[in-house]
């Protein structure tokens, strides 16, 4: 049976559900006496806020510590990534085997030719190029580090909202820039919604010690610094969507990233002292 814990957002089972039981970081926060004998941990389906009854329960799906729907609170991150994992042989089933191009645009990527298809802007944040499969790879390492950091800070479904929004805001600004120049283009790739991860623990924590790579230790502030100062050099002397890889794209989710970053920080939102990461964001079908 799963529980979940309100101070972190994380679901455990029942031998791990308490805070000093799993390490929780909101026990950073713990100055609440008369919270001692608070389990902290969310039983009810309720939505106590408005006092009506949430879409879940109306729907009679259980979110509660026994139901299914459970287990994605927390884990949310993992879905993401089982998702992209799923898409990407679809894409190498229609691209490669049905050799169907035109389905392959309609279903996986957001181009300027189809940018009323709106189901695009969502499933092309899952996609990723089937040229090269490190650009799943890497975006699948930055989102399995940086992403259950956030998850935990702001809540499953904050979390989910910032990915596929700032995702689809960063696609849509790749294309729509490319058409204000009078260009064509077709995005795909989670860089944007990475990106925007990335700016959200800048600013919560600007001196979060990272690995680039594993190996060269560095300050996430610099980090940020050298991956948006890299884009804009490219972007200014090779254009927007430079080598395959779209730039705007990049900066646009960081830029989405970075002024929730602020909004969180008002809250009184940390972040850890410490982060191993492995890899960096690609653009580009443009990949992004």
């Amino acid at each position: 049976m799963p529980y979940r814990c309100r101070h972190c957002g994380g679901t455990f089972c029942s031998e791990h559900r308490l805070p000093e039981n799993h390490d929780c970081p909101g026990l950073d926060d713990w100055n609440d006496p008369g919270g001692v004998f608070d389990s902290g941990f969310d039983a009810s389906v309720e939505d106590t806020r408005s006092g009506r009854p949430g879409l879940a329960e109306r729907l009679s799906i259980s979110t509660g510590p026994g139901g299914i729907m459970g287990y994605f609170r927390g884990n949310m991150t993992f879905v993401f990534l089982a998702i992209m994992w799923v898409v990407f042989p679809l894409e190498l089933l229609v691209y490669f085997g049905l050799q169907d191009l035109g389905l392959f645009a309609s279903l996986f990527t957001l181009s300027s030719g189809q940018i009323t298809y709106v189901w695009t802007w969502v499933t092309s944040v899952f996609s990723h190029s089937p040229f090269n499969f490190m650009h799943i790879f890497f975006n699948s390492i930055v989102l399995y580090f940086f992403g259950p950091i956030v998850e935990r800070k702001v809540g499953t479904r904050a979390f989910a909202g910032l990915f596929i929004v700032s995702g689809a805001i960063a696609g849509l600004a790749q294309v729509l820039a490319t058409v204000a120049v009078g260009g064509t283009t077709s995005v795909l790739g989670a860089s944007g919604a990475i990106a925007a991860l990335l700016g959200v623990l800048t600013v919560l924590n600007p001196n979060l010690r990272i690995y680039l790579y594993f190996i060269v230790p560095m300050p996430l502030w610099l980090a940020t610094l050298l991956f948006a100062g890299y884009s804009v050099l490219v972007s200014s002397v090779g254009g927007i969507g430079a080598g395959g890889v779209a730039q705007l794209a990049h900066l646009a989710g960081l830029g989405i990233g970075l002024l929730y970053g602020v909004y969180l920080k008002q809250q009184g939102t940390r972040a850890p002292q410490e982060l191993q990461i492995g890899g960096g964001r690609r653009g580009g079908r443009r990949r992004y």
